[in-house]
């Protein structure tokens, strides 16, 4: 059975708090297990949740400041450790390479894991997975930075009805859906006439950034869009100035860009309140809005219903 979640390890910016700890998002998708941007403690976080290392397929690594890829070191040698059966692709900015090399190789270790290490090397760079395309865009920060979106491709749903209508069961319901139409009795019946549009899922991360066109694009048609809202709007000029978004900005990406699911994180120890994002965020998107906390998980939301017409 396809699993379609969010697992949070860590939500604080640049340091962590009593209540969180660094950065660190488990995406599971299907057949696709992504680690995204391991922070400091993320091996350890990893214990309290139902993922292991080993169920990992996939790393990707947004830019190399410490609070989003100083749990690379442990998670990697973890692999090792592990002796995971399947080789586990990493993804990161190309201009970064030396950081990873760095990291990937801290401390002594007898690497048995197998890496398919595959930088991102420019905007829009594209990714083939099983269940859809990782595509990378570029984002504004000091530093090289990659966000990424996960695009499931669309898709229809069949309709029972229209089906036994025409006698259309079994073996020959596979042929409609490959082939894209049947010949019964001298007619011709598509795949179109017994099926309506099922839009792909998508799911987009967002991490340090100011607003740029890079934003709206990984955010567009999220159905769930995980992105740092480091500051609040009373910081906004500071926020424009060190290239991080506020709960306000990020909220209304997700309004403009049609956004169903909104989580926001990454948030500056100078705020030991939550709920402050919450309302700030409320004030501009009305769709489900969660304020991100460690060790929880979040559903991508259920697909939308297409209509019989």
């Amino acid at each position: 059975m396809s699993m379609r979640e969010l697992v949070v390890l860590g939500t604080a910016s640049q340091a962590p708090t009593r209540q969180r700890n660094h950065n660190g998002y488990v995406l599971r998708w299907d057949d696709e297990v992504i680690l995204f941007d391991p922070g400091e403690g993320s091996q350890r976080q990893l214990l309290h949740t139902t993922v292991t290392a080993t169920d990992l397929t996939r790393i990707c690594v947004t830019h190399f400041h410490g609070d989003h890829c100083l749990g690379l070191p442990g998670t990697i040698q973890r692999l090792s450790l592990d002796r995971v059966p399947h080789p586990v692709a990493v993804h990161f900015p190309a201009g970064g390479a030396e950081y990873f090399a760095r990291l990937r190789h801290a401390t002594s270790f007898y690497e048995t894991a197998e890496l398919a290490v595959t930088p991102i090397e420019t905007d829009g760079q594209r990714i083939a997975l099983r269940c859809g395309t990782l595509e990378a865009r570029r984002l504004r920060h000091p530093i090289e930075t990659y966000g990424y979106r996960l695009v499931e491709p669309d898709g229809c749903r069949m309709l029972p009805e229209k089906l036994a209508a025409y006698g259309i069961a079994g073996p020959a319901v596979g042929e409609l859906i490959r082939v894209g139409h049947l010949d019964l009795d001298g007619r011709r019946v598509t795949r179109d006439e017994v099926s309506v549009p099922r839009p792909g899922q998508r799911f987009a991360f967002v991490m340090d950034t100011g607003l740029c066109d890079g934003v709206y694009a990984l955010a567009e048609h999220a159905d769930l869009l995980v992105i740092e809202s480091t500051f609040l709007e009373s910081e906004a000029a500071l926020a424009a100035e060190v290239g991080h978004l506020t709960a306000a900005q990020a909220a209304r990406v997700a309004t403009e860009s049609g956004v169903r699911t909104l989580v926001l994180t990454h948030f500056s120890q100078r705020y030991p309140d939550p709920g402050r994002f919450f309302d700030e965020a409320r004030a501009h998107f009305d769709g489900d809005l969660v304020i991100a906390e460690d060790l929880t998980t979040v559903q991508v939301p259920p697909r939308r219903v297409a209509s019989a017409g």
